[in-house]
């Protein structure tokens, strides 16, 4: 594959998840909510949900979004195995892309449809939930094979930080978007119009099918001059199920999308139960991002990756639980300063949790194709989709459903179990920080400007 060698042309492609990113944004954290109306205030009810009423049936569909968080997981790796091994006179990428991308965009489609608008159905729980699987299978082939093109598309541990910081910039923005300004249109216009607004932003999955240039695959199995080479689905996941610091690296990131996961699942109940102000509080969680991660980088020239990446999971802890008191608290003016303050600590860690999700698994990949021979970027970032599908589907599918049924008809916030989310993420968070010490001081060193 050709490589980037401008700056621009490497933040431009890292633009170009934002898209489809989105759209799972919408799917995670609007669509799957809106078919269940327990939760919400009764102003919001008409707007987040689908009919103002149940559509599926509560735990049928609980079962029904784990399973799909973990296919989503599972299928990260067949996928991977796919787009390493694909033979085409296109080369590997660009027709996974393809291939991945249309399905996936028709599936979001297909999901603004009420097949059974009379209530909770096995027919609508069953329709939503094969859906949810075919958009979550496809939206793994798309993501996985433009993640696995980090590791290739540039030369050096510098330009892939680039491409992952310029990465999780466009994160926050997309982030301001569906947390913000589609949280603000929600106020007027139901959740599928809103659905249909946000998705041309997928075509900025276009962006890769012009800059990757990449030769004919057609004979993938031979080696390259540089004496690397692709492996079959077995070999592929031995090697990386080998790499003891990745697997360690997978334990940590698990808890952390888990606590990350179930507060963006739940955000909409979550403020929409405890009365604070959503767009007040994400834009001051999201807008500081590019300069937070500015610091976050300096930490990591100054003292390592371990030290920055620890930083990052015990603010966020501080966070969400002080977030948790302040929902706790009635209104008024210091509800509405405290709220703000626990956004912007947030802040500090929230453009970095995204960055380490792109930076380290290609960075081992890499280290891995210089050792071994074996290019098989694609798989890390599969196998690290299917840690991050179980941990989301616990976290989104058991743990918010669980929550969202126990609050119905319970008034008083303090005794409403999603008022809890943000401890719950909290503890997740704190779980994470003590399981850094177990990761490798190399791993703990990595941009340590003197290393």
């Amino acid at each position: 594959m050709r490589k980037l060698t401008k700056r621009s042309q490497m933040m431009l492609y890292a633009v170009a998840g934002m898209g489809v990113n989105m759209l799972n944004l919408m799917m995670g954290s609007y669509l799957c909510s809106a078919l269940i109306s327990g939760g919400f205030a009764a102003k919001d009810v008409p707007f987040q949900t689908f009919a103002g009423k149940d559509l599926v049936i509560a735990g049928l569909w609980a079962a029904f979004t784990l399973i799909a968080k973990i296919l989503d997981g599972v299928i990260d790796i067949p996928m991977a195995s796919f787009t390493d091994q694909l033979k085409s006179r296109f080369g590997r990428r660009r027709p996974s892309i393809i291939m991945g991308l249309v399905p996936m965009i028709a599936a979001y489609l297909l999901f603004l449809v009420i097949p059974n608008p009379s209530g909770a159905t096995l027919i609508n729980t069953i329709y939503y939930g094969v859906l949810l699987c075919i958009f979550y299978s496809f939206y793994t082939l798309t993501m996985v094979t433009y993640y696995a093109t980090f590791t290739e598309i540039v030369e050096t541990e510098r330009e892939r930080g680039i491409i992952s910081n310029t990465k999780s910039v466009c994160d926050i923005l997309y982030f301001i978007l569906g947390y913000v300004v589609v949280r603000m249109l929600l106020n007027g216009i139901n959740i599928r119009i809103v659905a249909l607004i946000v998705l041309p932003l997928v075509l900025t999955m276009l962006i890769p099918l012009f800059m990757i240039k990449e030769e004919s695959s057609l004979n993938i199995d031979k080696s390259s001059k540089d004496g690397s080479h692709s492996v079959h689905l077995l070999s592929s996941l031995k090697y990386t199920f080998k790499n003891k610091t990745f697997i360690k690296w997978m334990i940590v990131y698990s808890f952390m999308t888990f606590s990350v996961q179930l507060f963006l699942g739940g955000i909409n109940e979550y403020f929409s139960t405890v009365g604070m102000s959503m767009m007040l509080v994400m834009i001051c969680a999201f807008a500081p991002v590019p300069l937070t991660l500015m610091l976050y980088n300096h930490i990591i020239k100054k003292h390592g990756f371990g030290a920055a990446f620890r930083y990052t999971l015990i603010t966020y802890a501080i966070g969400m639980i002080a977030m948790f008191f302040v929902g706790l608290m009635g209104g008024g003016t210091a509800k509405t300063v405290l709220a703000v303050v626990g956004g912007l600590i947030s802040s500090l860690s929230i453009g970095a949790m995204f960055a380490v999700a792109y930076s380290i698994p290609s960075q081992l990949a890499a280290e891995e194709e210089e050792k071994t021979g074996v290019t098989n970027s694609a798989m890390y970032f599969a196998v690290q989709g299917l840690f991050s599908g179980v941990a989301t589907g616990i976290g989104t599918g058991v743990v918010l459903t669980a929550l969202k049924k126990g609050a119905e008809g319970v008034t008083e916030v303090a005794k409403n179990p999603v008022a809890y989310i943000t401890l719950i993420a909290g503890i997740g968070c704190l779980i994470a920080f003590a399981l850094t010490f177990i990761l490798p001081k190399h791993l703990m060193k990595l941009g340590k400007k003197d290393e």
